[in-house]
């Protein structure tokens, strides 16, 4: 397995939803704890990015083999949060080949999803391997080669790694995520998914 760490971006304040997603039931146990079991076997090291609510979710995570970065000026936006994240991984794992990026709020996207995102994955190439859903919408999850840290470390705002995307288009590689990649923002999504979640 190269060496390249997960952040899983779990920070936000899930303004929409009107309660925290990561603390939302999912199946038998908490949201944040099903991400956190779909990616653990697929990674080396484990990042999960908190702010908001940080209080209450570090709780809900100390069996994991993670490592938790809180992030206090987490209101500036999810590009703030990410480019932190990506400053810490770069003290703590300097020589780091990528890193895969993925969203608490994705919760259909299965184990399989990210280990083929990581066979595709050739080192030192410049490469950006994101995910296509069914309706060829391409972002999320998305595994950057270690070339693009300091862009993702000068991030701001809500300004995300899709910027990223855009502008290195020539070396972008698309894995096919079909339905699973949707999002869930509101209370209504959250309904729709967990019905999904249960038929799979």
């Amino acid at each position: 397995m190269s060496n390249i760490p997960h952040l899983l971006l779990a920070a936000g304040t899930s303004k929409r939803m009107g309660e925290p997603k990561q603390l939302l039931k999912w199946a038998d146990k908490l949201l944040i704890q099903h991400q956190v079991e779909t990616l653990v076997p697929t990674t080396k090291k484990l990042y999960v990015v908190l702010g908001a609510y940080a209080d209450q979710i570090l709780p809900q995570l100390n069996r994991y083999d993670i490592t938790p970065l809180w992030y206090s000026d987490w209101e500036k936006g999810m590009g703030n949060s990410l480019a932190f994240a990506v400053q810490q991984l770069k003290i703590d794992n300097p020589l780091t080949e990528g890193v895969l990026i993925s969203l608490i709020d994705q919760p259909l996207i299965s184990s399989s999803h990210y280990q083929k995102m990581r066979a595709a994955f050739v080192p030192g190439t410049k490469q950006i391997i994101a995910s296509e859903s069914d309706t060829a919408w391409v972002g999320v999850p998305v595994l950057f080669d270690a070339y693009y840290l300091d862009q993702l470390e000068k991030l701001k705002g809500e300004e995300g790694a899709k910027t990223l995307l855009k502008k290195h288009r020539k070396h972008l590689v698309t894995i096919p995520g079909g339905d699973t990649l949707a999002d869930m923002d509101t209370p209504e999504m959250y309904q729709k998914l967990l019905k999904d979640f249960s038929r799979q």
